[in-house]
């Protein structure tokens, strides 16, 4: 199986908008090296006998999909509704073009009548062959829920983001837990026995709604996957620094980075 990091920064990027002369506000993140360049953060999972399934819309979708040269995607999984994870939903409408078809998308309910809400011309009757709008097929689940997703047996779990729950998906030996700061017990029980786990770590220092450093390796100590790679961080979390000075076996994401897993 193949996942690709198709952006692993937070809400507002790094670099953010701003900065002297409105270069852009770099923070802890050294501007010269190109691997602290982050977009929203979101995965394309594909390989074995699945298809391709994309975990999350979010609003650098375009950029993301040309710059890892995917040629299409077969269906969807969101995490939740936060708008950094969401507001590509417009590029379905190419995605569907492709395809022939409305694309499945996968996510909890309360997700689904969020993006409904936003976005209720993608829940239209499709306007194929050529699909003048996005269009996605929603199938609710809850967490916990196994589930078949382009061709993936994908095992849900539940994740505390303090303003809301988000989903964290494991499938096979890897797994992947974005927009967290808290896991319940038997999350943490399905998340044993993983060769690589993506998780989101904000920033160094506590975060209300998001988990910190501490915290990640905490987990890491506790489940002891054999390769953990860190996402939706903040410009708090230099590239260098994070090379320099994590334990083993725990390494700082990049946008466009590939990972294999049985």
């Amino acid at each position: 199986m193949k996942v690709t990091i198709l952006g692993c920064g937070g809400s507002g990027g790094v670099p953010q908008i701003g900065g002297e002369d409105g270069a852009g506000w770099w923070g802890a993140c050294d501007p010269t090296n190109p691997l602290n360049q982050r977009t929203r953060s979101s995965i394309l999972i594909e390989g074995g006998a699945g298809g391709r399934l994309l975990v999350d819309t979010g609003p650098d979708l375009r950029t993301q999909l040309l710059a890892c040269r995917v040629p299409s995607v077969d269906a969807i999984l969101y995490t939740h509704d936060h708008a950094d994870h969401i507001m590509g939903m417009d590029e379905v409408r190419i995605l569907n073009r492709l395809v022939g078809r409305p694309l499945e998308a996968f996510g909890m309910e309360r997700t689904l009548a969020i993006l409904k809400q936003r976005f209720d011309y993608a829940f239209l009757p499709a306007t194929g062959p050529v699909f003048y709008r996005p269009a996605v097929d929603p199938v609710p689940l809850q967490a916990g829920d196994v589930v078949t997703m382009a061709g993936h047996r994908v095992q849900t779990f539940l994740q505390d983001h303090a303003v809301m729950d988000t989903l964290g998906v494991r499938v096979g030996d890897f797994a992947y837990s974005t927009d967290l700061v808290h896991l319940p017990e038997e999350s943490l029980a399905l998340l044993h026995g993983l060769d690589t786990w993506v998780v989101g770590c904000f920033q160094r220092r506590p975060h209300k709604v998001h988990a910190n450093l501490d915290q990640v390796l905490d987990w890491v100590a506790r489940l002891r996957p054999r390769r953990t790679v860190l996402t939706h961080m903040s410009p708090d979390m230099d590239h260098g620094w994070m090379l320099a000075n994590l334990p083993p076996g725990v390494e700082p994401a990049h946008d466009g980075m590939v990972l294999t897993s049985a």
